[in-house]
């Protein structure tokens, strides 16, 4: 089973829980509850009988906590897997807030050095790197290849962290941890290495210095037991993101929601 949630209208936000097995097809949906406080879900999915709800082995969700909570109760027998890919978002997230507080310091300084030049009677020309950006281009062009891992870069992606690294070299040491988590849950399949690696990793970013890594390792810490069940199967949430993405688009095929009750409706007998 996969748990998530889901907007349908005007931000209001669903749990909905899928099964894994029907594919994004008929038989996906076992459930649509209306918001996301643990008790009201833990309320309605309890209707199913306990004897269909201890057969469920395995049940994917995202780092909230209710969604823990909700598997908890609910699925007494099943192990809990937290998503590897929210896990690897707070890391990518972590390299993009170093980028954007340096472009912030930079954009500060064009505007001293523009106003400095109009006081003065001169032109303000920005400093050129060598594949034609300025520093204020360089950090807001450089946002899509720090998603990506090198081996995905074209040459001029290669080029632009080649300089951005150079002058930044704080970016290069956030983008190094936020790969090397990535590595970890890409190229392990055994649970006992995977502990080793992220307690090397966790290691790694106590040294580092960066606050926002050594929050999101107290928050993988949180988590630890239920993100290193990812290793027993490599389950993830990703069916359930795909599942939330064929709504999103079964809703636009309509131009949005009016009668959300109608559009739950029909959701339910095409894919519950």
């Amino acid at each position: 089973m996969s748990l998530d949630e889901t907007s349908l209208s005007n931000g209001e936000l669903y749990t909905i829980l899928t099964n894994k097995s029907a594919k994004g097809r008929k038989g996906a949906i076992v459930a649509i509850i209306k918001g996301t406080k643990a008790n009201d879900v833990i309320k309605v999915i309890n209707k199913l009988s306990i004897s269909r709800r201890i057969i469920v082995n395995e049940i994917t969700v995202d780092m909230a906590g209710s969604m823990n909570l909700i598997a908890k109760k609910c699925f007494p027998r099943a192990e809990i897997v937290t998503d590897r890919f929210h896990v690897q978002k707070l890391a990518t997230e972590a390299v993009q807030e170093e980028r954007i507080r340096l472009r912030w310091e930079v954009i500060e300084l064009e505007n001293n050095a523009i106003q400095k030049a109009k006081n003065t009677g001169s032109i303000f020309r920005p400093e050129l790197m060598r594949n034609g950006d300025t520093k204020r281009q360089l950090l807001a062009r450089s946002r899509y290849l720090l998603f990506k891992s090198k081996t995905k870069w074209t040459s001029s992606q290669a080029l632009r962290a080649e300089l951005l690294f150079k002058l930044y070299p704080s970016i290069e040491k956030a983008y190094n941890l936020s790969q090397k988590l990535s590595h970890i849950f890409e190229n392990n399949t055994d649970k006992n290495i995977a502990r080793v690696k992220l307690a090397k990793w966790y290691n790694e970013v106590e040294e580092s210095g960066f606050k926002s890594f050594n929050t999101i390792s107290r928050t993988i810490q949180m988590h630890y037991q239920t993100i290193l069940n990812y290793f027993n199967n490599r389950s993830t949430n990703a069916s359930a993101e795909s599942f939330n993405a064929k709504i999103k688009e079964f809703r636009t095929q309509f131009r949005g929601v009016k009668d959300v009750e109608f559009f739950l409706f029909r959701l339910t007998k095409i894919y519950a």
